[in-house]
């Protein structure tokens, strides 16, 4: 089956690593600067482009961009630089919600049906407090893609018309139209809509003069373009900026409230000084945001909170987070509470997985002198391309050690060489190297039924149906359901 991660946007997943720190003390704030600083410069030469600013009890560590906001126009990131900030867009609309809450407009305890009569009866109990963990049991497929046109009467009735995937408050399931809803009743209640509410009760008092939703009021030059790796023709394709994708007539109701604002690191650091001295927030409420509420996963290592992930590093102090993306752009919030350390990290270009990870290893750096950051590696798909236009098809077991030496880590993603077989196999009509790909790919992970099915579709094209057919029952033993219906229909003919 073809990976829906390929290239663009899928679902968004908050990832968090595990973070072995050390016990010794942080370095003098010269010295961390350069570790970082050289870090990232290495990475720089692999393509990473962004902002990062690191901050340890108040004073700045480091603050600077990286890479070029516009290739075309040679314009380099700068700490100033204003990207697409993702999910990290939740705990403006958690803190915006609670906000209403201070005021005795809402209470997190309220029930959806309070502010609409057409809520059904398998929805009329959910609360604002679910809707802001993720235990509303609303699915994450509610909604539609982030960037088509929406009105907000579409949402609502896709949402109230949708099927449950569990019983209200009793499982956290991450899905971004939670977080939709709290907009829309953030609209209702306030009389307001959703930009000119967080600009006045947020922004403004935090004195973030370049963070924004639909409606900005700084020069679009400082907005970073995005970029993505093209594996058809082998070439960076300039995204444009969000502000081109989405639709600018109220009918955004697939990306409000869940993603989408946009900031910049030394805004971001604004906002982390705001929460820090109650600024907008009481010191209650704060602490009700922080709360880890419900458990994310069955070993109950994260938690979330309102618009926050929180849990226990290896000192066992504690880390309140968020990540998000849109498939082009990511972000990273992390707040190390006890410590008084904050990571604010901002990327306009897909990389490699280790691209979501530059957060945790400065980390890392932070609290241990000793650890050695690897630079983050080139984009996998970039790097599968340059091995297929400088070697001829039989050095394909040559390719998962090439990939492994250029990454500085073992090659263990299964998406990239599927993901790349389907691109070259709608362009193929002979057996080449899309399926060479397919068959290292099952070499490689050979107990992942998608890679078979994937392969078995390769087999199909060329008229090979009993290698195709081969390809399916490993699929369908391996448990890929979809593979099932295929082979009924292979066998009857």
């Amino acid at each position: 089956m073809k990976d829906n991660l390929l290239i663009f946007i899928g679902f968004i997943q908050i990832v968090f690593a595990t973070i072995p720190l050390g016990a010794q003390p942080i370095e003098n704030n010269k010295t961390l600067n350069t570790k970082i600083d050289t870090y990232l410069n290495a990475s720089m030469k692999n393509g990473f482009s962004g902002s990062v600013l690191v901050a340890i009890k108040d004073e700045i560590i480091l603050s600077k961009g990286y890479g070029w906001s516009d290739r075309n126009k040679k314009i380099p990131n700068s700490s100033s630089s204003i990207f697409n900030i993702g999910s990290v867009t939740k705990q403006f609309t958690a803190s915006a919600i609670l906000k209403l809450a201070e005021t005795g407009k809402i209470n997190t305890s309220d029930k959806i049906s309070q502010f609409y009569d057409e809520t059904p009866d398998d929805k009329k109990n959910i609360t604002i407090h679910q809707l802001l963990t993720h235990t509303s049991g609303i699915s994450k497929r509610t909604g539609g893609f982030r960037y088509d046109e929406a009105s907000k009467e579409k949402f609502l009735d896709q949402f109230f018309n949708s099927k449950l995937q569990s019983v209200p408050g009793t499982k956290h399931e991450y899905a971004n139209a939670n977080y939709i809803m709290l907009a829309a009743i953030l609209e209702l209640v306030s009389k307001q809509d959703y930009g000119t509410f967080l600009h006045e009760y947020l922004w403004m008092p935090s004195d973030m003069l370049n963070t924004g939703y639909i409606g900005i009021t700084f020069n679009s030059e400082r907005l970073a373009h995005g970029y993505y790796f093209n594996i058809t023709d082998g070439k960076w394709v300039d995204w444009g900026t969000t502000q081109e994708h989405l639709p600018y007539n109220n009918k955004h109701w697939y990306s409000i409230g869940k993603g989408d604002i946009h900031s910049s690191v030394e805004d971001l650091y604004k906002w982390h000084l705001t929460l820090n001295n109650n600024r907008v927030l009481s010191s209650k409420t704060r602490e009700l945001q922080e709360t880890p509420h419900v458990a994310e996963n069955d070993r109950a290592t994260s938690h979330y909170g309102y618009g926050w992930a929180v849990f226990n590093s290896d000192m066992n102090s504690k880390v309140v987070t968020h990540n998000g993306s849109n498939g082009i752009y990511f972000a990273d919030f992390i707040r190390f509470i006890d410590e008084d350390v904050v990571i604010i990290y901002l990327t306009n270009t897909i990389l490699g997985n280790d691209l979501e990870n530059v957060g945790w290893e400065i980390s890392k750096m932070i609290f241990n002198t000793e650890y050695e950051a690897h630079p983050v590696s080139k984009n996998m798909y970039e790097l599968v391309f340059e091995f297929i236009n400088t070697n001829e098809i039989g050095n394909v077991q040559m390719l998962p050690s090439y990939l492994t030496n250029e990454l500085g880590k073992d090659f263990d993603d299964h998406s990239v060489l599927n993901g790349y077989g389907y691109r070259i196999l709608e362009k193929e009509n002979e057996p080449g190297w899309a399926m060479e790909l397919f068959k290292l790919n099952v070499q490689l992970f050979p107990e992942d039924g998608n890679l078979w099915d994937s392969l078995g579709e390769a087999y199909l094209k060329y008229g090979e149906k009993e290698q195709a057919i081969r390809s399916y029952v490993k699929a369908v033993e391996l448990g890929n359901k979809g593979s099932k219906k295929i082979l009924l229909e292979l066998n009857k003919n």
